[in-house]
């Protein structure tokens, strides 16, 4: 994360005011891909990656958000805030503000100011730590806090209904409540979860394919109407069954035949994604980490061939990962179509492994990874500059 001192000195240099600070965390997800739409379960972990947010109040009733990591600044009414998204950068956090509009609050003028190193369209969910830390510093402003599943849902809110991505709920879920050393198994039907213990001894090694993909629309969104296409098959004979989360296999086997055959591959993956998800988390719970790896190898099979979200580079990250010493399990981490895998890696190896993944991987590709060792980390929060700087 950038450090919050210098954040606080770029914020005074440019809008001459003290500003208050916030952070939110970037995720990965270890496994369960594709499964939040369908109210299933996924497993992601917090990662120390953020976006830093500081915030001061403005008298001329002008909201004015600076971008570090663009450096660019855009400048709106806040009693007269756009209706929507016009593909800009800015469309995160104006979607929150506009949200909390749409809620009843009376937004003032306020200087935002970004900065933050989650990498952009990597798959490590950069748009919710802007959305969180976002949310988190204009309700200081109001004087206002909201739990953190509520948060979450207000800031996909933003990303669904004014930036116009049909994202679910899992990555402003651990953004806002991500805790330590651990990966949440998250419900995403009732928002419920379970702490999954990541043991000191394995690193989360996240490896960038260095190939950007994009969530507002295009091959996620068929993805999800092939979803919903084949929950919709299904609930014509069990009405019960509103999402694939309440499908299983057997029903698969019975009415397949009626769904195009793009449903039927991507309904296999969500309802088999599922019941790996809730086995991985016993499996982390208990410390079975050869189960583990071997269900995150089924996923990634699942995510490239019935799924059909990978790419070329994601699919050879995966692949030269294989037989590295230390290796617990990899996969294609995030929305697809490039961005990050995840590689859980035993500590003493991760180092090594990460040089010579990305040693293999710029030899095979072409492309020069970025490969970074993670932890997990808690979730958003206030920052105490005063207390960083001691």
């Amino acid at each position: 994360m950038h450090d919050p001192e210098a954040l606080r000195s770029l914020h005074l240099d440019r809008f001459h005011a003290e500003p208050e600070i916030f952070a939110a965390p970037g995720r990965v997800n270890l496994i369960g891909e594709h499964t939040d739409y369908a109210e299933g379960f996924v497993m992601p972990a917090a990662i120390d990656f953020a976006t830093l947010a500081g915030i001061s109040p403005r008298s001329d009733g002008k909201i004015v958000i600076y971008s570090e990591n663009y450096g660019k600044e855009r400048v709106f009414d806040a009693a007269a805030l756009p209706p929507k998204a016009d593909r800009h950068w800015s469309d995160y956090p104006v979607g929150v503000v506009s949200i909390l509009a749409r809620e009843g609050h009376k937004i003032p003028g306020f200087s935002l100011t970004l900065w933050g190193d989650v990498p952009l369209g990597s798959g490590l969910s950069s748009s919710a730590a802007v959305e969180v830390s976002t949310a988190l510093a204009a309700l200081s402003l109001l004087g206002v806090t909201y739990p953190g599943p509520v948060l979450a849902r207000l800031c996909q809110r933003a990303e669904n209904q004014f930036v116009g991505a049909n994202c679910g709920i899992m990555d402003q879920f651990i953004s806002t409540n991500g805790v330590r050393n651990h990966a949440l198994l998250l419900d995403c039907r009732d928002l419920s979860y379970r702490l999954a213990p990541i043991p000191p001894s394995v690193s989360l090694v996240i490896a960038n394919t260095m190939v950007k993909h994009a969530v507002s629309g295009g091959e996620y969104t068929s993805r999800r109407a092939e979803v919903e296409e084949a929950a919709a098959v299904i609930a014509r004979h069990r009405p019960e069954v509103r999402f694939l989360r309440d499908a299983t296999m057997e029903d698969l086997a019975k009415y397949g035949a009626e769904m195009s055959p793009n449903a039927l591959k991507r309904a296999r993956h969500v309802i088999s994604e599922n019941l790996r998800t809730v086995a991985a988390a016993d499996a982390l719970i208990s410390h079975d980490l050869p189960e583990l790896g071997r269900l995150m190898a089924e996923a990634h099979r699942s995510y490239s061939q019935d799924f059909e979200a990978s790419c070329e580079e994601a699919d050879a990250m995966v692949e030269l990962a294989q037989g590295l010493p230390g290796l617990i399990g990899a996969r294609l981490t995030g929305g697809g179509f490039g961005g990050c895998t995840v590689n859980l890696v035993e500590a003493e190896h991760a180092p090594n492994f990460a040089r010579v993944l990305g040693e293999r991987y710029a030899e095979r590709i072409g492309i020069v990874p970025q490969i970074h060792l993670c932890h997990a980390s808690g979730g958003a929060h206030r920052v105490d500059v005063r207390v960083q700087s001691k």
